[in-house]
């Protein structure tokens, strides 16, 4: 009984060291597992070809034990640096970039790039043209407001020196006794004015009329007279009105 009792108890232990051993070893296999090759590249060139970066690009992927291995040809050094980062993923060790840039496609967007930035300088040039073409038009215009408004002043003080002159000649001109003859000669040529005594007096070219005159008529008659006669500066009436004998 005694001996069955300790290859019993000798069992049991067995039993007891084995399970944390075996438990071990699984947990060990589990932390060392590997994601599948085929399943990196799958999901690599997914992520490549939902990339607008990648546009165009032709690159290939090979996967060898977690390592990436890229080859191919992209257009420039952005998809370049753009695959290899998109290549890291979960499960993936290492990458291997050996995309290569195609020179022709980068000189092709280089110049587009040059082409556009010209545009853009020739756009801006001709923004400033017109801007200059602008700025001189409303000078030139400016100066011609400014060159008319000097001749119409040029021309106002000419005016005004011709109605100064013009006024100067007529003073030098005409004398009182030159006026005062010529009232009392169209005074007895007018009509309106027979049966009238009308003194003109002429004084510094301001006439003096006194005397009788027919009627109401006859006195307007007359200080229009001597209002519309040349070298009169202003008319002073002092007629009365006393109907013919």
């Amino acid at each position: 009984m005694k001996v069955r009792n300790l290859i019993g108890a000798m069992a049991i232990a067995g039993l007891a060291f084995a399970a944390p051993a075996a438990l071990a070893q699984t947990a060990s296999t589990a932390g060392t597992a590997k994601v599948d090759d085929g399943a990196l590249k799958t999901r690599i060139e997914s992520r490549f070809k939902s990339s607008a970066t990648l546009k165009g690009a032709d690159i290939d992927v090979a996967v060898d034990h977690g390592v990436v291995t890229l080859t191919g040809t992209v257009h420039s050094e952005a998809q370049n640096l753009r695959a290899a980062s998109l290549a890291k993923v979960t499960g993936v060790t290492n990458v291997e970039n050996k995309l290569k840039v195609d020179s022709a496609s980068a000189a092709a967007i280089d110049k587009a790039g040059d082409k556009t930035e010209k545009a853009g300088e020739k756009t801006e040039s001709a923004m400033h043209k017109a801007g200059d073409k602008t700025e001189k038009a409303a000078e030139k215009v400016g100066e011609k407001t400014a060159d008319a408004a000097r001749a119409t002043g040029a021309a106002g003080k000419k005016a005004g020196v011709k109605t100064k002159d013009a006024a100067e000649d007529v003073g030098a001109n005409v004398t009182d006794g030159w006026i005062t003859t010529k009232l009392k000669a169209d005074f007895v040529n007018e009509d309106l004015l027979k049966g009238s005594t009308i003194n003109a007096d002429t004084n510094n070219h301001i006439v003096t009329l006194k005397g009788t005159v027919a009627s109401e008529a006859g006195r307007d008659r007359a200080v229009e007279i001597a209002k519309t006669t040349k070298g009169v500066s202003r008319v002073v009436d002092q007629l009365t009105i006393a109907p013919a004998k």
